[in-house]
């Protein structure tokens, strides 16, 4: 990572708790930022977005990026290729990148809260739970819509009665 953010590139991280890497070394770590999201859940998502000359590739991995997940454990990491699924994991990584009730920021190793005067509050986590609860509630509205109307399967039923096999008799 040193190396890349050396080179130019622009890396975010966003961790669950702890991070090794040092983001005070001029000139080694300038490009990097890390956030930390500790908050509901134990869980997080593994997100691995890289944005290289005009093209998002994006993976989800089983694994954080440690040696001992890397080295010891037999996990996994696929690539995202259908753009709406894609377009899913960027926003959700997105919406991560924009907490600043649950995230901290690591400077001189150590980690300080984002200073939210004249922001928006934006927690991530209890984003996606309303987000998951306001999903299920219109599911689950579509779903007594379509048990008041029957009549969808009456059309599927007078259609299947109609058939016939014929001018053919049975021999």
């Amino acid at each position: 990572m040193y190396e890349a953010s050396h080179a130019g590139v622009i890396i975010h991280l966003i961790v669950r708790g702890i991070c090794c890497l040092r983001t005070d070394l001029p000139g080694i770590s300038d490009n990097i930022e890390v956030h930390s999201i500790v908050g509901r859940f134990l869980e997080h998502s593994r997100i691995y977005y890289f944005y290289n000359d005009g093209n998002d590739e994006i993976f989800l991995s089983s694994a954080d990026m440690m040696k001992r997940n890397l080295n010891r454990r037999v996990e996994t990491l696929f690539p995202i290729l259908q753009p709406d699924l894609k377009a899913r994991a960027i926003a959700i990584y997105d919406k991560m990148w924009q907490d600043n009730v649950k995230a901290r920021v690591l400077h001189d190793q150590s980690y300080s809260m984002i200073d939210l005067r004249g922001k928006e509050a934006v927690n991530s986590q209890e984003y996606f739970i309303n987000e998951a609860v306001e999903k299920n509630r219109v599911l689950k509205e579509k779903r007594k819509e379509m048990a008041r109307k029957p009549e969808i399967f009456k059309v599927m039923r007078k259609e299947y009665n109609e058939l016939t096999l014929g001018d053919q008799k049975d021999e």
